[in-house]
C-alpha cells in the first residue's frame, strides 16, 4: 500500500489549503492512495475526511454541531461567517471554552486522536501543513510522530509563536513570547497567555520527532532559531509549486475580453483575500502607490483590479480600482493574471505567496514588497522589481518603469514565466515530497514499529 494522508484546515480554499489540495491531486494521479483530513470540508471529495473536533455524545454539543455545519456553506462568501461558526464550535465544550477565555491557544479536537484510523487503513507518511484554527490538538504530536512519520510543511510562523502567524517585528518568540504587543494578529487570543502557549508548544516539540518543511529558506531561518529546533530529524526548503498546465502566459486580449476588461487601459492586478482588511497585505501602500503612477501617466487610463473581495468600484484620483469576489476557479484566476500588464503585490508580512508564482507562470512581471520569502521568488531586475516595505515612492517608480516601457515588460515577462517553469511547477514540488517521503521511509524501515511494505513509493 502506498499511502499518504494529509493535514489542513480544510480542502478547497487559498493560501495553505489550495498547496495541500494541488498535492492531493497530483499523488492521486500518480496511483498513490492520497487522503486528507481537514477541519472544514467544503468539497465532495470521497477522499475527503473531517476530523471530530467535538465530542458528539452531548446534547449541547451536538445542536451546537447543527448549527456549525448549517453555517459552512457561507464561510469564505459572506463576511464574518467563518468568525461565527468558530464561536459556535467554541462553545460547544464547556472545557474548552474557558481555557479559550483564559487566552489559550484552542487545541481540543478529540478526533485528533482517532486521524490515524478514520480515513482507512493507517498512513505511511502523516503529513500536516496549519495546524491552528482550532481543528487539530497538537498534544497529539508526539504520539502521532511515535506511530507514523510525521512531516510539518510551516506556511507561517505560528508554530514557533505564543499565538501569532507572523511577527513582524517583535522577536520574542526566540525567547518564551510574553506580554505580546498585539493580540488581535491572527490567530488572536483574548488575553495574554502567550507565555504558557509558547511552553506549552516547546513542551510538545521537546517529546516530538518531527520531519520539518518550509517553502523558503527565509521562514527555514526562524525555525532554525525557534523552541521547534530541538524536534526536528530532519529539514528540507521545499519551494511551493503551481499548476503550469493552467498557470501559462496568454493572450492578452483574449483574456481581457473574457473578463470584460478594458482594452485601452494600463491593468494592475493585486490579488488576496479581503485585501482592504487583509492583515498581512498593504493596501494603504498600494493606494497611495497607484495614485502616483496615474499622475505620472495622465495620458494613459489606469485600471487596478484587486482580486480577492466583492465591493463597489472606487476612484483613486485618475486610477479605477476594480473590485472583484474571490474566484475558486484557477482557470478563471489565471486569466486576471493573463490580461495585467504588472502584478503589484504589497505586503507587511508574508511567507512564499503562491499568487506571486501564478502571475510569474502567466509571463506577468512583478513588482513586489522585499519581505519574508519574496526575494527568493522574485529576481530584481529579471521578472520584477523588490521596493521596501510601506514604500508606496518606490513602489510608483517601479510600476511606471515597467509600464511606460514594453520591450522592458514583456522581457520580464517571458523570463519570470520561463523562471516559474524551472523552479515553480506543482511537478517539481510533488516529485521533492515523494522523493523525501520514501528517503524516510527507507530509513525508518528497520526502526519503525509501523514499517512500510516492500515496494512503497517506489
Amino acid at each position: 500500500m502506498r499511502s499518504i494522508l494529509q493535514v489542513n484546515s480544510s480542502d478547497i480554499a487559498g493560501g495553505a489549503e489550495r498547496i495541500s489540495w494541488n498535492l492531493h491531486c497530483a499523488y492521486r494521479k500518480l496511483g498513490y492512495q492520497s487522503r486528507l483530513a481537514v477541519g472544514s470540508r467544503r468539497s465532495k471529495d470521497p477522499d475527503v475526511y473531517v476530523i471530530d473536533a467535538l465530542d458528539s455524545s452531548y446534547l449541547w454539543t451536538r445542536s451546537s454541531l447543527a448549527i456549525e455545519t448549517y453555517l459552512s456553506p457561507f464561510v469564505g462568501k459572506i463576511r464574518g461567517a467563518g468568525t461565527l461558526q468558530r464561536a459556535v464550535r467554541l462553545f460547544a465544550a464547556p472545557k474548552r471554552a474557558w481555557q479559550v477565555l483564559q487566552g489559550h491557544e484552542d487545541f481540543y479536537s478529540p478526533g485528533t486522536w482517532r486521524i490515524l484510523d478514520i480515513c482507512g487503513p493507517p498512513p505511511d507518511i502523516l503529513h500536516c501543513h496549519n495546524l491552528h484554527r482550532d481543528y487539530f490538538d497538537l498534544e497529539a504530536l508526539p504520539w502521532l510522530s511515535g506511530q507514523v512519520p510525521v512531516i510539518l510543511t510551516l506556511h507561517d510562523a505560528w508554530l514557533l509563536s505564543g499565538h501569532c502567524a507572523h511577527s513582524f517585528d517583535c522577536e520574542k518568540w526566540k525567547e518564551g513570547c510574553g506580554s505580546c504587543p498585539d493580540l488581535r494578529i491572527p490567530p488572536s487570543i483574548l488575553r495574554d497567555a502567550t507565555a504558557f502557549n509558547w511552553r506549552r508548544k516547546r513542551s510538545i516539540f521537546s517529546r516530538s520527532q518531527l520531519y520539518v518543511a518550509t517553502p523558503c529558506q527565509w521562514l527555514m531561518d526562524k525555525v532554525q532559531q525557534s523552541m521547534l529546533a530541538s524536534a526536528i530529524v530532519e529539514s528540507k526548503v521545499i519551494p511551493n509549486g503551481v499548476d503550469l498546465s493552467i498557470c501559462v502566459p496568454g493572450e492578452k486580449r483574449a483574456a481581457r475580453d473574457s473578463l470584460l476588461l478594458p482594452q485601452d487601459a494600463k491593468i494592475l492586478l493585486f490579488t488576496a483575500n479581503w485585501i482592504r482588511r487583509n492583515i498581512w497585505k498593504d493596501f494603504q501602500t498600494m493606494r497611495v502607490a497607484i495614485a502616483r503612477v496615474a499622475e505620472q501617466l495622465q495620458d494613459e487610463k489606469l485600471c487596478l483590479v484587486a482580486l480577492g473581495e466583492n465591493a463597489e468600484a472606487e476612484q483613486i484620483g485618475r486610477a479605477t480600482i476594480i473590485y472583484v469576489a474571490y474566484q475558486s476557479d484557477p482557470a478563471i484566476v489565471a486569466q486576471y493574471y493573463q490580461a495585467a500588464d504588472v502584478y503589484v503585490h504589497a505586503a507587511r508580512a508574508e511567507t512564499f505567496p503562491t499568487t506571486i508564482l501564478e502571475a510569474m507562470a502567466c509571463g506577468t512581471p512583478v513588482v513586489a514588497t522585499a519581505v519574508g520569502g519574496i526575494p527568493e521568488q522574485v529576481k530584481d531586475s529579471e521578472v520584477g522589481y523588490l521596493v521596501p516595505i510601506r514604500d508606496d515612492q518606490a513602489m510608483a517608480s517601479r510600476i511606471v518603469k515597467l509600464l511606460t516601457d514594453d520591450t522592458l515588460r514583456i522581457r520580464m515577462g517571458r523570463q519570470a514565466a520561463d523562471l516559474a517553469r524551472v523552479q515553480f511547477g506543482l511537478d517539481k514540488q510533488r516529485d521533492a515530497y515523494l522523493e523525501w517521503y520514501a528517503n524516510i521511509l527507507q530509513r525508518n524501515k528497520s526502526l519503525s514499529s509501523r514499517s512500510a511494505p516492500t515496494g512503497v513509493f517506489s
